[in-house]
């Protein structure tokens, strides 16, 4: 029985395939547990999708979202003009207005627990551009985000990165370790899978042939699935429950609303034949 914790990121990639079965795979993002999360995949990969997806999952059940968007992809179009949507050269303003909230909770001052997320699209190609002209200043956001990975559990303040291929230069100390779930989509590129993924769960990955919106997830660093990101069947209701995480004051439910369902934002399965 799924908890109200429980997030769906997706179905059994194996049970999918091979016999039709629908099986979620879930994870608990309670205050409880590393509910940061890490998106990769390259161009054609399906990480866009998958990254709209999971903030409809989000935001449906959870209270404040800022969403940063350097690249301004036109996936996220229709998120433009909300109030805390976040384009290009005004993507570090949603990082310093979270940052300052997990310090107002970890002083005591805010004593509030709502969750807080930050979901930072193209975040690699956010700190390599600003890193080329403001060295000092990319060295302070990767020390915010650092913060964030690692006191922001307790406090309920959560990261979301998509990007295409992890560089440690844009992760100082290990921080991309910080990462309790972990997803991969697209054709596999080894390199990635190096940068995130204990060598033993490479090796058993082997050559499995992953195409768009199909992968891997590691779940607190010990449970790897394979995994088979959704079709969205009402893209409108999703844009509109994105739409209104970006506008809502407060979350609807508080402490983390109920479970998410596949129902919530109307998800659906394309025909085996059609993957």
């Amino acid at each position: 029985m799924m908890k109200n914790s429980d997030l769906v990121l997706g179905y059994d990639y194996d049970k999918y395939l091979g016999y039709g079965a629908i099986e979620p795979i879930s994870t608990d993002i309670s205050t409880k547990t590393n509910s940061h999360i890490i998106l990769c995949g390259m161009s054609g990969s399906g990480k866009s999708y998958a990254t709209n997806l999971l903030f409809a999952k989000i935001a449906s059940r959870e209270g404040v979202v800022f969403f940063s968007d350097f690249k301004q992809d036109d996936q996220f179009a229709y998120l433009r003009g909300c109030p805390r949507y976040y384009p290009y050269n005004k993507s570090i303003e949603a990082l310093e207005i979270v940052y300052d909230t997990l310090h107002k909770r970890q002083s005591g001052e805010d004593k509030s627990r709502s969750p807080v997320t930050l979901i930072w699209d193209e975040y690699m190609a956010n700190i390599l551009a600003i890193q080329g002209t403001e060295k000092k200043r990319a060295d302070d956001i990767m020390r915010k985000v650092s913060e964030i990975l690692m006191l922001g559990r307790s406090l309920a303040v959560r990261l979301i990165i998509s990007c295409q291929r992890p560089d440690a230069s844009a992760f100082p100390s290990g921080s991309r370790l910080n990462y309790g779930i972990i997803l991969i989509v697209g054709a596999p590129i080894r390199s990635i899978y190096e940068m995130l993924i204990p060598k033993e769960y490479i090796d058993e990955i082997g050559d499995r042939a992953f195409k768009r919106g199909e992968g891997v997830a590691l779940l607190q660093g010990s449970d790897m699935r394979y995994i088979k990101i959704p079709m969205v069947k009402d893209e409108a209701k999703m844009q509109r429950v994105c739409i209104d995480a970006l506008t809502r004051e407060e979350s609807p439910v508080e402490g983390g609303g109920e479970a998410t369902s596949p129902q919530t934002v109307g998800l659906v399965l394309p025909d085996r034949a059609q993957t």
